[in-house]
């Protein structure tokens, strides 16, 4: 219990709820929905059980419940309102509020429940196309702003990347077809981010292709090793934070010159890093995608 956060900032619950501070202000002062601790500088301060009251309150408010109405429900009604509406509506904000709280206070437990609630309802693809990446973009940003720390990050990290990999090890037995093409799915050097590539191997999978995971952080000149066991390789890679801006266009021209030279070979690229650089001027045989969503499409 000792690595539990119990305390937090109007700033940090500004962050995890995505409610201004000024209207949570205003929440407390004409609702009466929260009741912060004050430092001795009058500086308020909340508690685990207030954040979590937050979430709840931010759930309704945002199904279409008014927040005086919202105000007028016993603490206990407000939880159970909220089962309530995510049992008969939509349920991945409240999926997506209860990953926060498991990951907040390392609470494997939770988020064990919360994703065998999803999979009850929806495929592993709906899952992490509609709750886990909108869920990753929200910790990428709390983490930018030093309301989690990196191991809140990791946590989260760890535990969906081992439901991608148990649905990958699901079809790993399959035979794929067709056995001629081959997807080598890699990280370049320094590059650890590799949740979006598992998933696009899984999805690669589903479709019956033939995979190679490679991983984070693979040199350029081991990948020539591959041309020398098959003929139609496509090369799939994520640039989060690596290459450097600077180094992106000479690193696709090196990977066209010595990987790209055969005729069914081609690289496609996904990540964020790829918005700081002028797109037409990558070697022909490299194709970018603004989402995973759309590559997978494409195959």
């Amino acid at each position: 219990m000792n690595n539990i956060q119990i305390n937090f900032s109007i700033k940090d619950l500004e962050n995890l709820t995505g409610i201004k501070a000024h209207t949570i202000r205003i929440w407390e002062k004409r609702y009466n929905l929260l009741s912060p601790n004050r430092t001795d500088t009058n500086i308020r301060n909340y508690s685990l059980a207030s954040f979590q009251k937050l979430l709840n309150i931010s759930y309704l408010n945002n199904n279409g419940i008014k927040i005086s109405k919202i105000a007028n429900l016993t603490e206990d009604e407000i939880p159970a309102k909220v089962r309530e509406i995510a049992s008969r509506a939509k349920i991945e904000n409240h999926a997506i509020n209860a990953f926060k709280m498991a990951m907040i206070n390392f609470d494997q437990v939770l988020f064990y429940n919360t994703y065998n609630t999803l999979i009850e309802k929806k495929t592993f693809s709906d899952i992490f196309y509609n709750v886990f990446l909108p869920l990753l973009n929200e910790i990428g940003l709390l983490w930018q702003t030093n309301t989690i720390t990196p191991a809140h990050e990791h946590f989260l990290s760890v535990h969906i990347k081992q439901k991608i990999l148990i649905n990958i090890e699901r079809l790993q037995s399959l035979e794929p077809k067709p056995v001629s093409k081959t997807f080598v799915l890699f990280l370049p050097d320094n590059e650890i981010h590799d949740i979006g590539l598992l998933f696009i191997n899984y999805k690669l999978r589903t479709k019956g292709y033939h995979t190679i995971f490679l991983g984070e952080s693979v040199p350029m000149e081991s990948l020539k090793d591959l041309l020398e066991f098959f003929d139609d390789v496509t090369f799939i890679s994520y640039f989060t934070v690596y290459p450097d801006t600077q180094d992106i266009l000479p690193y696709t021209n090196k990977f066209s010159e010595l990987l790209l030279k055969k005729e069914n070979t081609r690289l496609l690229l996904l990540g964020t890093k790829l918005a700081s650089i002028d797109i037409p001027l990558l070697p022909k045989k490299i194709v970018t995608f603004n989402s995973i969503e759309n590559l997978v499409k494409d195959l």
